[in-house]
């Protein structure tokens, strides 16, 4: 048991203490959050507008400073030293891509994150190459970001972070006004990040993309974490979806109205996805 425990506290890459954040205007955006984010972890993080999620998020890249707490870095603590090793390792990608593309063209604006790491050329040059490679960007790569499709601009944003090679990936809102196509794009790139053991947490309103992606999922409200559970746990608590004006997933329900009409045994087996669903009936 001791053993299980020392390895879980080592896998540990961020951990956050009683981080509390309050804006100008006097929004107590945060209010005493506890995190402990570790290594492979695909969470979700679940609230209304407003609840503090992307505050948090900016808190733990180091965009922000907050007003109370810790953020410890594989068990360092952050400080004003140090603040750029934390956000070399945790990278965002932003809701809006227009909000993050900055550059002339898609090379000069992958190349950005790299170049600000003081490395030499030929590193840069690969790290980027590897960026534009992951995210199939070759052909547009003398192309100015702003004039591609909000899909490919995504893949612009997302090649942004890729590039840094940061240890967490931060996606905020990332399917907001993606169509389908491109939104199935995003979910290959996700799995394909998973695979790789990259640790990746991401805030969405999509209950049904949450419970069948994440690993685990928090759920945020009024500046403070009101749930961190298995995606089945949350979506079965329903105080804790009351409170945070969260819906459950529709698999959940199909499967509990098949077992209601008999259909299905009840084994508590919920599906996940749709290729779970069809086990049902095998």
């Amino acid at each position: 048991m001791e053993s299980r425990q020392q390895e879980a506290e080592s896998s540990v890459i961020l951990e956050i203490r009683d981080l509390t954040y309050r804006y100008e205007t006097g929004t107590q955006a945060l209010d005493g959050v506890n995190l402990k984010i570790r290594t492979g972890e695909r969470i979700a993080v679940l609230g209304a507008n407003g609840a503090g999620k992307s505050t948090l998020f900016l808190n733990m890249n180091g965009v922000l400073s907050p007003d109370r707490g810790e953020i410890f870095l594989h068990g360092e603590k952050v400080n004003k030293k140090n603040i750029n090793a934390l956000r070399k390792k945790v990278g965002i990608v932003f809701q809006d891509a227009d909000n993050q593309i900055i550059a002339s063209t898609v090379l000069a604006e992958v190349s950005f994150g790299p170049m600000n790491l003081k490395l030499a050329r030929p590193e840069v040059a690969r790290m980027v190459d590897e960026a534009l490679d992951y995210m199939e960007l070759n052909e547009f790569r003398d192309r100015p970001p702003h004039y591609l499709s909000g899909g490919e601009k995504k893949r612009v944003s997302i090649a942004d972070i890729i590039a840094m090679r940061p240890e967490v990936i931060i996606f905020d809102e990332p399917t907001a006004s993606l169509d389908p196509v491109n939104a199935g794009m995003l979910e290959e790139v996700l799995e394909k990040l998973g695979s790789e053991n990259k640790t990746i947490i991401i805030s969405t309103h999509d209950v049904d993309f949450a419970y069948r992606w994440a690993q685990r999922v928090l759920v945020v409200c009024g500046g403070k974490v009101l749930r961190d559970g298995t995606a089945l746990e949350v979506f079965s608590d329903t105080e804790t979806l009351k409170k945070a004006h969260l819906k459950r997933p529709a698999l959940m329900d199909i499967y509990e109205l098949l077992v209601e009409k008999k259909l299905v045994p009840d084994q508590k087996k919920y599906p996940r996805d749709t290729e779970n669903f069809r086990d049902l009936f095998e």
